[in-house]
């Protein structure tokens, strides 16, 4: 039977429809969520099984490898997805902040692909982890700068994950800049940032969704980086 894939904050954007899209592709999948919300009754409905974890606690990352442990054997996958987008205009605790940014995107990942590499090592077949990075990750940004050095963090751990899991476990990035809106961006702000890339579109979750599903299909690339930015990077 096929090994279960591990979706970190897979209830909501993106998350949310990579996990939508491997259940109706019949894989097993595991999805982490911080706080419940409708969408953790209709992934269970669909057949997910859901964990609650906080990965700005250890206490918590800790009992969610246990967790998944107890569980499985085995996995197929590692999607990191589990983001905070919290910036420093909102705090004057700046020790706190680039804390929580480095614990979430960075430390988390890190120990979850350390403690579980014996179960992705576990599969006949090469099996995978995916860090969800950022646009900013090279570019930096004035608004979110801990954010941006934390999702540099986890391009690195791409980089160091992949040497040391090979060639068993393939690790790579996705980086999208601008994928989705929020319903209350107002129209005046979409169309500022549409103009950002060159290709001046917002095309959906579903950029991400085939994202996942060329990582995982493909046998020949590990430590690379799939920039889904429109273009932006040459404006």
């Amino acid at each position: 039977m096929t090994s279960p894939i591990l979706i970190t904050g897979g209830t909501q954007r993106l998350g949310l429809a990579v996990a939508k899209d491997l259940l109706a592709q019949h894989h097993k999948v595991i999805v982490t969520y911080r706080t419940k919300k409708p969408s953790v009754d209709e992934l269970t409905a669909l057949g997910a099984m859901l964990i609650q974890a906080d990965f700005s606690t250890q206490d918590s990352l800790l009992k969610l490898i246990s967790d998944v442990k107890n569980q499985t054997s085995s996995l197929r996958a590692i999607i990191h997805n589990a983001s905070d987008w919290d910036q420093e205009a909102d705090t004057e605790d700046y020790n706190e902040l680039f804390q929580k940014m480095m614990q979430v995107h960075a430390n988390a990942p890190y120990q979850l692909n350390l403690a579980l590499q014996d179960m992705l090592s576990a599969n006949d077949i090469v099996s995978d982890i995916i860090h969800m990075t950022d646009y900013v990750q090279v570019k930096g940004s004035k608004k979110h700068i801990a954010y941006a050095a934390s999702k540099a963090a986890l391009h690195n751990l791409t980089l160091s994950f992949s040497a040391l899991l090979a060639p068993k476990v393939k690790v790579n990035s996705i980086a999208p800049a601008l994928l989705m809106f929020n319903e209350d961006d107002s129209a005046a702000y979409r169309a500022k940032a549409l103009k950002k890339s060159l290709l001046e579109v917002c095309p959906g979750a579903q950029e991400a969704v085939k994202a996942v599903n060329y990582l995982l299909s493909s046998h020949y690339i590990t430590g690379q980086t799939l920039h889904l930015d429109g273009g932006r990077h040459l404006k």
